[in-house]
């Protein structure tokens, strides 16, 4: 008789956290941010009869109800906890610890994004940039200077292949030689602005500009960084250092956001979420670098993704205006809107995780 009175108590207690559960996640106000793995949260889908005759108001729902489930972090953290530390697996969605470092199994290569990325870069130089100094160069995920690690990773080589046959008539700037892992945050996928004196001397031989290696910068520390791959795996590590370079240059430097139409600084003191926001505010369609300080009249277009956002402001000692552009949040057929394409010099600066996720518009 205890027994099952016991049982009975444990039904029903069951049922109770349950129904709780639901009551509390239904009642509870959705967030539009994940502060811990900086990005957007999905919200509920809107409801029509194409979205549910076609399963996609389904598959919008089960993802909104994983983003706003009440104690996600936590969960999230117990999951890897367990899947890392006592099942001893290899890595968590994923994600993976090395020496301290997380990393991301990017993988497979996958040939025909890559072909779409380099064709989007092709139409780009055709209809707007022939006869001008254009560039490109292939940024590689930090996995690639992994050594003795048996990861699925992205064959860099092979990629390098395919985007060289498409991108004949542009200039290829190999840079991997240039990078090594300690370039990069330990729980981030970007690379550190301190660390790209080399890369930037490598564009400047490149695309025979002035070497400005021996350029002077002030070294400032910004505070603890708990990088993109820290939120998103839930482990506690120990954070990076993040650090900015300036001078008297780029302080003097203006931007102008073309879809805020706000005029700022390069680096920014309004960023929320991603602290390597503070470099030209984020993500941002197009935005223009003026150097108040240039001796020179040349300008330079840098499509670019998140990487390109922090060594811009190496190069504005070469230049009178940068004017950087992401394809990913804009159009290419927008592009003479905002730009007259005279004599620039050009650079196509893009992550190998971008290209292989064939996301330029």
């Amino acid at each position: 008789m205890k027994d099952k009175t016991k049982h009975v108590i444990i039904v029903i207690g069951f049922i109770l956290i349950i129904f709780l559960t639901f009551i509390v996640n239904i009642i509870k106000e959705d967030k539009y941010i994940s502060k811990t793995e900086k990005r957007r949260l999905s919200q509920f889908p809107k409801i029509t009869f194409i979205e549910l005759i076609n399963g996609n108001f389904a598959n919008k729902l089960e993802k909104y109800v994983s983003d706003q489930f009440i104690g996600r972090d936590l969960f999230r953290k117990i999951k890897s906890y367990f899947s890392i530390n006592i099942l001893r697996q290899k890595d968590s969605d994923d994600l993976f610890i090395k020496d301290n470092a997380i990393y991301k199994m990017e993988y497979p290569l996958k040939e025909k994004n890559i072909e779409s990325s380099a064709k989007k870069i092709s139409e780009v130089y055709e209809k707007h940039l022939k006869g001008m100094n254009v560039y490109y160069s292939i940024i590689p995920d930090k996995n690639y200077y992994l050594e003795n690690d048996d990861h699925l990773k992205i064959k860099y080589d092979e990629c390098t292949k395919i985007i060289k046959k498409n991108l004949q008539n542009l200039k290829f700037i190999d840079i991997t030689q240039n990078l090594e892992l300690d370039d990069y945050y330990r729980t981030d996928l970007h690379w550190k602005q301190e660390n790209l004196q080399q890369i930037v001397s490598k564009i400047q031989k490149e695309m025979n500009l002035e070497n400005n290696y021996n350029v002077m910068y002030n070294k400032m520390e910004i505070g603890d960084f708990y990088g993109t791959y820290y939120g998103q795996l839930g482990i506690d590590i120990k954070p990076d250092k993040m650090y900015i370079l300036t001078n008297n240059t780029i302080d003097n430097c203006i931007t102008y956001n073309y879809e805020s139409n706000i005029k700022g600084k390069i680096y920014s003191s309004n960023y929320t979420n991603d602290t390597y926001d503070i470099f030209l505010s984020g993500a941002v369609p197009i935005i223009n670098i003026e150097n108040k300080n240039s001796n020179s009249e040349k300008d330079l277009i840098l499509f670019r993704d998140s990487f390109g956002s922090s060594i811009a402001p190496l190069l504005v000692e070469n230049y009178k205006n940068i004017i950087l552009i992401d394809l990913r949040y804009m159009s290419s057929k927008l592009l003479e809107k905002y730009i007259n394409f005279k004599n620039q010099d050009v650079l196509f600066l893009y992550s190998i995780t971008v290209l292989n996720q064939n996301i330029l518009k």
